[in-house]
């Protein structure tokens, strides 16, 4: 009798530009940096600069179901991603 073979799970890549914008949090919502950080900076108020370190929630669930597209491990891997 033959052993029954395992099927194969194939790996999915990750997008790395969007893994580097999005994070995940324990509940599962994916958080954002804003943009506009780096350029035309020492104009800015010391409070827009401080404004500009908050992360916000991606609300529209089109955005992300994309965002999860392109970083299908983005919850397993939250704390220690491999490589």
């Amino acid at each position: 009798m033959a052993k029954k073979q395992k099927q194969k799970k194939y790996k999915l890549k990750t997008y790395k530009a969007a893994a580097k914008r999005f994070r995940a949090t324990g509940t599962g919502k994916i958080l954002r940096t804003k943009g506009g950080k780096s350029h035309f900076r020492r104009r800015r108020s010391p409070r827009a600069k401080r404004l500009l370190d908050n992360m916000l929630k991606v609300s529209n669930p089109a955005e992300v179901k994309r965002v999860r597209r392109l970083v299908p491990y983005i919850d397993r891997f939250r704390q220690n991603p491999p490589g």
